[in-house]
């Protein structure tokens, strides 16, 4: 990751570009490079700003917020709870197509790829973005929570009507840089099996936001994977 800024689509790039110039930035690339070293990192260099570039700024409707990118051997490709086709599905997004099942009755598809989500205007954002291969958490407290959260207020100072899908509590502690004003907020429980028979089932989080979509007049999200 030599290059951290010319990697993001170019939307972000000029609602997050100062970001790039402070030294937390400068400390953040530091830190990767030495990293990557001596330890795997995932995801891949060129896929860690996937979900900037899969949605752009103008284009998010929906964000769904998350904390870590999976730590296991090429599961983690940029997008929260999303993992390539022939990877297997771990336990909080297998809860989150049975939710979606519950909710709208759609089967569970034959893989966990959701591109197609954040192609449609879902900006799938994790908190961190990148890990140590097999050490969850291992990236928590270099400087990507910065950058993030400050997506997170550009979008809100920036854009209105956006939906802000926030599961469990790591999730909703990001509420406070969120205008409620002029934003809708859901919330519950993680779909993590820890958490999710306390609130994430039944949530019928996704009808609710093609609900609220309809009432904005705005293209509503097929949550189908082909």
């Amino acid at each position: 990751m030599e290059q951290l800024s010319p990697a993001i689509e170019e939307s972000w790039k000029t609602a997050l570009g100062p970001e790039f110039t402070k030294p937390y930035m400068a400390d953040l690339k530091a830190f990767l490079l030495e990293e990557k070293k001596q330890n795997r990192v995932f995801p891949p260099g060129s896929l860690i700003f996937n979900a900037f570039n899969q949605t752009p700024f103008h284009s998010v409707k929906v964000v769904i917020l998350g904390q870590d990118p999976y730590h296991g051997y090429g599961e983690a490709h940029g997008l929260c709870f999303s993992v390539l086709e022939g990877v297997t599905k771990p336990p909080s997004l297998i809860n989150i197509f049975k939710e979606i099942e519950n909710d709208l009755g759609i089967p569970p598809p034959g893989h966990g790829n959701l591109t197609s989500w954040a192609m449609q205007g879902v900006l799938l954002l994790n908190a961190t973005l990148t890990v140590r291969e097999n050490q969850a958490g291992s990236h928590q407290n270099k400087g990507w929570e910065t950058f993030t959260d400050e997506a997170i207020r550009q979008l809100s100072a920036q854009r209105d009507g956006l939906i802000f899908v926030l599961w469990g509590k790591f999730a909703e502690a990001k509420a406070v840089l969120i205008d409620k004003s002029k934003h809708c907020i859901l919330s519950s429980p993680h779909p993590s099996p820890f958490s999710a028979s306390r609130g994430f089932f039944g949530c019928k989080h996704f009808s609710r936001i093609n609900e609220l979509l309809l009432q904005m007049n705005k293209q509503q999200i097929d949550w189908r994977l082909e």
